[in-house]
């Protein structure tokens, strides 16, 4: 029978749970020890694959806690443990190691493959709560979870351990990175789709450069500065000096303004504007594109560590790379 609906009650219910994980997380850190330390330097060593594997709810945070590895520098794979025992052992060589998850550590179905990791002499690292169980007894790393009710009121739904083992996952995932060094760009490669890639792009992989930028020097008549702009189509142009750093920038912005004027004649650095808005290459696009709305501009140039231009980005890049 359904009771009675009652926001106040729900929200307790919430809070309850969340507090009741919560307090296990916290026993899961404070749990910790060498076996971690240990378990990063298994991972670390690895040549091949790390094998996540679990059954049931422990077996869909294995195949998060693979993913996670998998874009995060570790190439890491899923394997069903009732497929392993059809076939799929043939997944995990000899250069792999394997991760289990089991809350009890005896789930039946793991059986086959902790065999095949100590017949192959696969390292083998095991997840579970109870410190005898034949998963711990057979790995080479046991990371035991702590006691820890689950916040299923009847305490038989896996809820605060799995939550416990998907944030040991995360625990390895992120100790991996730092080891190996796996910084921004390395991660940008695994992520080329969706908003996290468009949230890496850097300027580099928008601007624009060699014969595209438009440049003239300080000493050019205006009649250059004209020319140049009107070919590259960005609506500016950079003025350089004599050792090719940026000085300024005539934009078609500054010829409306002096439409009165007669520049015809005079050299662009007497009508340019001095220390123009630049950006470096690394920057995220992201940060270029703020520059711009910022400063109302349409463009700016990319300079290298000399002040030289290396590029230009127009904020219609930006636009197309759907960072608007």
């Amino acid at each position: 029978m359904t009771a009675p609906a009652d926001s106040a009650t729900d929200l307790a219910v919430a809070r309850r749970v969340l507090a009741i994980e919560a307090a296990a997380l916290g026993a899961l850190g404070d749990a910790l020890d060498g076996a971690f330390a240990a378990a990063v330097e298994t991972l670390v060593a690895v040549r091949g694959r790390v094998i996540v594997s679990g059954m049931g709810k422990s077996g869909h945070v294995a195949t998060k806690i693979a993913a996670t590895f998998a874009s995060t520098g570790t190439p890491a794979q899923f394997v069903h443990p009732a497929e392993a025992s059809h076939g799929d052992l043939g997944m995990i060589g000899a250069a792999d190691a394997a991760l289990m998850l089991s809350n009890s550590g005896e789930t039946r179905e793991l059986a086959d493959m902790i065999v095949h990791t100590r017949r192959q002499k696969i390292p083998l690292i095991g997840v579970a709560s109870r410190p005898g169980s034949t998963l711990l007894k057979a790995a080479d790393v046991a990371l035991l979870l702590p006691p820890a009710e689950e916040a299923c009121p009847m305490g038989l739904a896996p809820t605060t351990s799995t939550t416990m083992m998907l944030a040991l996952g995360d625990a390895l995932a992120v100790a991996l990175m730092e080891r190996r060094g796996f910084d921004r760009d390395q991660y940008k490669v695994f992520h080329p789709g969706g908003s996290l890639g468009q949230a890496l792009l850097t300027v580099a992989d928008l601007m624009h450069g060699g014969t595209e930028i438009p440049l003239v020097g300080e000493a050019a008549p205006m009649e250059d500065a004209v020319a140049a702009m009107s070919a590259k189509r960005f609506g500016c142009v950079g003025v350089v000096d004599a050792a090719g750093r940026l000085a300024g920038i005539v934009t078609d912005g500054d010829m409306r303004r002096r439409f009165g004027e007669n520049l015809a004649g005079r050299a662009v650095g007497t009508v340019m504007t001095r220390a123009p808005k630049t950006i470096e290459a690394s920057a995220l696009a992201s940060e270029a594109l703020a520059r711009l709305q910022a400063h109302q501009i349409t463009s700016l140039f990319v300079v290298d560590a000399a002040g030289r231009p290396a590029g230009l980005i127009h904020i219609h890049d930006c636009l197309k790379a759907g960072l608007a």
